[in-house]
């Protein structure tokens, strides 16, 4: 297949890049600077600034697949509201110019693999969150909600549209766990607030590899949650990478005290999301970390 990435740069991106690249698949990327594609795995990388209006008819021309994963990261910096206007523009417009590129295109892929995240469902406690659940409320779940709802316009086209709800993904090469990691090292780690909310956590392996099974399942529609199956709450989480990392973790985090230092944003730290991944399951999904001990020891060695 011939695939187009956007967002390949990224921490998911340049992994769902490789991935396909390793099966065997005739992957393009796009990017806004031809210095940050250096080294990804594709076999050309076109130039596209995804706020200005759709890709290049070049980068679309005989594509079969395109999986999308532009987003500024949201905890970038505090949330002004210039900071949260290009959270949602960064996916809503960019998507949106993406659907309007394939409208025009020539020629139409099968596929749009777009992302989402979990945030969709906002502060949902101990409720076991299925892809068929409704949306939350607050700000990220109403950026997903029109996020998703942009990317469901491809199907107008008939085209197959999958929209992965990620969670906290765990990498060696950065995010989440990069940033927990000096503090747990320094033995000054702990839980957040009462670390009873529940922690969507995933290994880059299994997320990169539900967009792979996303793109090439043809039975895959409609969103996914791109979680592991033996979720943590935020406590449990806290302990197994302490135990991985041989430090203690007794000094929890105020949740009082973040509020002051991060503002709004702090809010995504404490929402509880058990979100199960039923629909990367019964499609046959294989995952390759569900277990939390072992997927931290295999990114930690």
């Amino acid at each position: 297949m011939k695939i187009l990435v956007c967002g390949a740069t990224g921490l998911i991106g340049s992994s769902v890049c490789k991935l396909l690249s390793q099966d065997g698949h005739d992957v393009s990327a796009t990017s806004r600077s031809a210095t940050k594609s250096q080294g990804l795995a594709a076999k050309e990388v076109h130039q596209w600034d995804p706020q200005a209006g759709p890709p290049s008819e070049q980068a679309l021309e005989g594509v079969d697949a395109v999986v999308n994963l532009v987003g500024e990261p949201i905890d970038a910096r505090r949330w002004s509201d210039e900071q949260k206007k290009l959270i949602r523009d960064s996916r809503v417009v960019t998507t949106r110019n993406l659907v309007d590129g394939l409208r025009s295109s020539r020629t139409k892929p099968a596929v749009l693999v777009n992302g989402s995240a979990v945030g969709y469902y906002g502060n949902r406690g101990d409720e076991i969150l299925e892809e068929t659940a409704s949306p939350g409320h607050g700000f990220m779940s109403e950026v997903c909600l029109e996020w998703e709802r942009e990317a469901q316009r491809a199907t107008e086209m008939g085209i197959r549209s999958v929209q992965v709800r990620t969670g906290v993904v765990l990498s060696r090469e950065g995010g989440a766990l990069k940033k927990m990691l000096m503090p747990f090292k320094l033995g000054i780690g702990g839980r957040l607030g009462s670390g009873k909310q529940w922690f969507p956590w995933i290994h880059i392996d299994d997320i990169a590899g539900i967009f792979r099974h996303s793109t090439i399942d043809s039975s895959v529609a409609g969103p996914v949650n791109g979680v592991s199956p033996n979720l943590a709450t935020n406590a449990e989480f806290t302990r197994a990478l302490a135990e991985s990392l041989h430090r203690p973790a007794f000094l929890p985090v105020p949740e009082m005290s973040l509020k002051v230092l991060l503002g709004e944003m702090s809010e995504v730290l404490f929402d509880s999301q058990r979100a199960v991944p039923s629909k990367a399951i019964s499609t046959g999904y294989k995952f390759a970390h569900p277990d939390l001990s072992a997927a931290l020891k295999d990114l930690l060695d």
